[in-house]
């Protein structure tokens, strides 16, 4: 494990856990080994560091290209495995090196969503995890983050940060498909609906 990958890691162990009483549960749907994709909601930007340090493997997540252009900060964000992504077209390098870290055995980190839920709870998924799942042909863990968005009030305890992995779908369920647009989209809604079901869930049980 890189350095500065797992002194972040650890960083976000202790503050998060201390300061903001995270819930963690369903870490045993996380396979022990094989490339995996991990697809969250997405309403802050504490959520790739949360997910990932939490999903007891080594996870890369997608970045913005512009982050890169910063020396220090683009230095940075490569060796805590952060892959660059141009946004607002279909970008082939960004989806080979995704490809690349799955079927190296590590985890991706993708949010269906592809950019922050700031006024509502969900968005509608984009095809990219579609894409990016039927290329490498690996399950796809579905994750719910609950108040994120919100870390003063679970920092004074008004509210609970929660972190819920659900039941992978399972390689053969993506193999399934076909490497088509509409499969794709089929796909991402179905990750979209698991995700909504945790929320569901965790609502029913809190």
């Amino acid at each position: 494990m890189k350095i500065l990958y797992f002194t972040g890691w650890l960083i976000t162990r202790v503050v998060f856990t201390l300061f903001f009483r995270l819930k963690v549960s369903g870490q045993e749907n996380i396979p022990k080994e094989g490339g995996f994709i991990l697809a969250g909601n997405h309403k802050s930007y504490f959520d790739p560091p949360i997910l990932g340090t939490w999903a007891t493997r080594q996870v890369y997540f997608m970045a913005k290209q512009e982050l890169f252009k910063n020396r220090l900060l683009g230095w940075l964000i490569r060796r805590t495995n952060a892959l660059p992504l141009r946004r607002g077209t279909i970008d082939r390098n960004a989806l080979e090196n995704c490809v690349r870290v799955l079927n190296e055995g590590y985890g991706l980190t993708v949010f269906p969503e592809g950019t922050r839920a700031r006024d509502t709870d969900f968005l509608k998924p984009k095809p990219g995890i579609g894409m990016v799942a039927v290329r490498a042909g690996c399950p796809i863990v579905p994750a719910y983050l609950e108040n994120s968005d919100r870390l003063k009030d679970c920092f004074r305890g008004r509210c609970r940060l929660r972190l819920t992995f659900g039941p992978p779908l399972s390689s053969e369920w993506v193999q399934s498909f076909q490497a088509t647009k509409e499969d794709y989209i089929r796909i991402a809604e179905e990750v979209m609906s698991r995700i909504k079901a945790l929320a569901e869930k965790d609502a029913a049980d809190s």
